[in-house]
């Protein structure tokens, strides 16, 4: 049996990864009194003594956290303080062929961004393929469930539910100076030189997450201009991963009568990706739970593969 230290285990992101590891009987899941969580050296030494140590904090406590007790210790860190540091390897391992031996391998591994790790999902593959170029000038949108803002937007959100329920915000952009933070993330693991430009929004929902990249096919490479070029590069990339579903190219099977729910995978470690459009312009869209591909699913995602189980153990996926 493994054991795991869950540090900030009383968030969102920690109660979600506890559930889906509590009744394994792989894991145990290591404990601190409430009163001793901020004692260092009671920290340290449950830190140190884990097979592996997931950080879900704030990023400067992360950074904090992770100074305790660096050096022996394996950590996930499911905040956003270390997702473009070398020295930590990026949680998607799906991101490239024979990535996942790398965070198998690995003594740091950062969980990628909701956002980002739908983004990429999408574009890595085309950009390592030369289907679309480094210096593509790409735009990202985005909707996500009020859970993505954490305590304090969901309080806002569930309050006005209560409230107005006549007055929903249905969906609200937001980060308008176009500075989000997993740009830097989006950017370096997708392969882009140039970073995208990203409107994300939040829907009156609680979770779930689609987001969209409109492009005219004058933006891809003169040999590989079609949905179906698109739709085999994707494939030769995602066919064998468990928790990736790719449809063919304007699948109108695949909607719920012409829509496609945000809200789909909820309650899943799934990632569908979506391809439709005509002869010069093309969108690709990727949908998620963004709390649990997007968040707890990715780290217990990871933690299977660290610890060398069986890579979906804990998780809901389809196949």
């Amino acid at each position: 049996m493994y054991t795991v230290f869950i540090d900030g285990h009383i968030g969102t992101t920690g109660l979600l990864i506890r559930s889906r590891l509590e009744g394994r009987s792989d894991i145990e899941i290591l404990n601190v009194a409430e009163a001793e969580r901020k004692n260092p050296k009671v920290k340290r030494d449950v830190m140190s003594s884990a097979d592996v140590v997931i950080l879900c904090l704030p990023d400067d406590a992360a950074r904090e956290s992770f100074e305790i007790s660096k050096g022996s210790t394996r950590f996930i860190d499911a905040s956003s303080a270390h997702r473009v540091d070398p020295a930590w390897i990026y949680g998607l391992p799906e991101l490239k062929t024979k990535h996942r031996e790398a965070i198998s391998n690995a003594q740091y591994v950062t969980n990628p961004g909701c956002w980002a790790t739908a983004f990429i999902a999408l574009t890595a593959p085309l950009i390592d393929q030369g289907i679309l170029s480094r210096d593509s000038q790409l735009i990202i949108n985005g909707v996500s469930g009020y859970s993505g803002g954490g305590k304090s937007l969901i309080t806002r959100y569930e309050e006005q539910q209560l409230s107005r329920p006549d007055a929903l915000w249905h969906s609200r952009p937001y980060a308008l100076g176009l500075t989000h933070k997993h740009i830097p993330e989006m950017l370096i693991h997708s392969g882009l030189g140039i970073e995208p430009l990203f409107l994300p929004s939040v829907g009156h929902f609680h979770q779930g997450m689609l987001v969209s990249v409109p492009l005219f096919s004058e933006q891809l490479t003169s040999c590989s201009r079609s949905m179906d070029d698109i739709y085999k590069c994707l494939n030769e990339r995602y066919e064998s991963e468990p928790c990736v579903t790719l449809h063919h190219p304007n699948d109108e099977n695949a909607l719920d009568r012409g829509f496609i729910d945000p809200q789909k995978n909820n309650g899943t470690n799934e990632l569908d990706i979506y391809i439709f459009g005509k002869e010069s312009q093309i969108v690709l869209i990727s949908v998620l739970d963004n709390l649990g591909k997007g968040a707890s699913g990715a780290a217990v995602q990871n933690l299977n593969l660290m610890l060398g189980l069986p890579e979906c153990s804990g998780l809901n996926v389809k196949r």
